[in-house]
Parts: structure tokens; C-alpha cells; sequence
């Protein structure tokens, strides 16, 4: 028959076996989260310059003489 101690001793180490598992997990959660929020920065910023690339209208010279110069123009 187990005795008190050991029993003790028993669940002491399963809960430290635990703790040490739920901080390994919150590291990865932490990390996974880390990486979700650089993700999601660089959608918007390439949504953003994707968006403003849209936005320009470029004017040509009607002259073929002059400069064929765009200017970048916006709405």
C-alpha cells in the first residue's frame, strides 16, 4: 500500500511536471502571437503600398520631343 508521504511526494511532482509544462506552453503562445503580429504588420503595410500604388495616375507628355516625366498624381 502507498503510503501518505509518497503520496504526497507523488502529486507534488505531477503538479511540478505540470507547471513546468503550462510555462513551456505560455512561451510558445507568447512566441506564436509574436509572430501573428509581425504577419499581420507587413499585410497592412504591403495592403497600404499596394493601395497607394493604385491611387497614382501617371501623365505622359503629349509631346514626343519633351520629356516623358511621370508625375505622380493623387485624388
Amino acid at each position: 500500500m502507498v503510503s501518505n508521504d509518497e503520496m504526497a511526494r507523488n502529486l507534488e511532482q505531477l503538479l511540478e511536471s505540470l507547471i513546468k509544462m503550462v510555462g513551456n506552453s505560455n512561451k510558445n503562445v507568447d512566441g506564436l502571437q509574436k509572430r501573428v503580429s509581425q504577419l499581420e504588420w507587413i499585410v497592412k503595410e504591403q495592403h497600404h503600398e499596394i493601395m497607394e500604388r493604385d491611387n497614382l495616375i501617371r501623365i505622359y507628355s503629349p509631346h514626343p520631343h519633351e520629356s516623358s516625366q511621370t508625375i505622380p498624381f493623387r485624388f
